[in-house]
């Protein structure tokens, strides 16, 4: 489904990714693992439009995004849910929601489906959906970050650090819904510092150092891994 062939990202001077090849299957889960600063914000950024390759190509479903504006690319299946989440604060919940089905927004019914698939996925937002973002607790506004990008029906969703300063329990209720919603048909790209949570979930994994990928294996070949489990695992 999609395919980074010796991608490279720079900022001026500062090479953030270099020569990145990463490939994911329609129906997987995959992990990017590293540190702050490792390469993987960018690595998404790029898939999304945001950041301009300096080197080679990313395929989705065969086409080229290398030219694609950042819309384009939510046109076609592929949307991003940021880390720290970058809700619209004042708003409601479900304006929030709203907003994340944008390109759909001509289609009523279709907008009314999906916000309930979303409150069936996390009960607490249908309890909440007239608060404004901004009042809910961390774990409530990641679940909002993911409803939100779930609104626009992507055939791929990339999740960049979604337990990130989340408590231990909301962390496991968050992966189980990531399963939940790989299950129903979405691939899943995800970028985390948890490697024992995503690994537990994911199909495959790459790990970043430096802008680089450094390792790449299944999911149980990383948790085997002396190094992983030393650097991101704690073991």
């Amino acid at each position: 489904m999609l395919k980074l062939s010796d991608v490279s990202v720079n900022y001026g001077s500062f090479t953030a990714i270099k020569n990145v090849n990463i490939e994911v299957e329609k129906g997987e889960i995959v992990v990017l693992l590293g540190s702050n600063g490792a390469g993987k914000s960018t690595t998404f950024r790029a898939i999304s439009g945001l950041s301009k390759l300096t080197n080679g190509d990313i395929l989705f479903n065969g086409e080229s995004l290398k030219k694609r504006t950042a819309d384009r690319i939510v046109q076609l299946g592929i949307v991003q849910c940021p880390e720290g989440r970058k809700l619209f604060s004042a708003m409601s919940v479900q304006e929030n929601l709203k907003m994340g089905a944008y390109i759909h927004r001509r289609k009523k019914e279709e907008i009314r489906q999906s916000i309930e698939h979303v409150y069936e996925l996390f009960p607490i937002l249908k309890e909440k959906r007239h608060d404004a973002a901004g009042s809910l607790s961390g774990g409530q506004q990641q679940m909002l970050a993911i409803g939100r990008a779930l609104m626009s029906k992507p055939e791929l969703v990339m999740l960049d650090e979604p337990s990130i300063g989340l408590a231990p329990l909301i962390v496991e209720q968050m992966f189980e819904v990531i399963q939940r919603i790989n299950q129903e048909g979405t691939t899943i790209l995800l970028a985390e510092q948890n490697a024992n949570a995503a690994l537990k979930i994911a199909n495959k994994g790459y790990v970043f150092e430096n802008g680089s990928v450094v390792l790449e294996g299944t999911s149980e070949q990383l948790f085997a891994n002396d190094d992983v489990r030393k650097a991101y695992i704690g073991a």
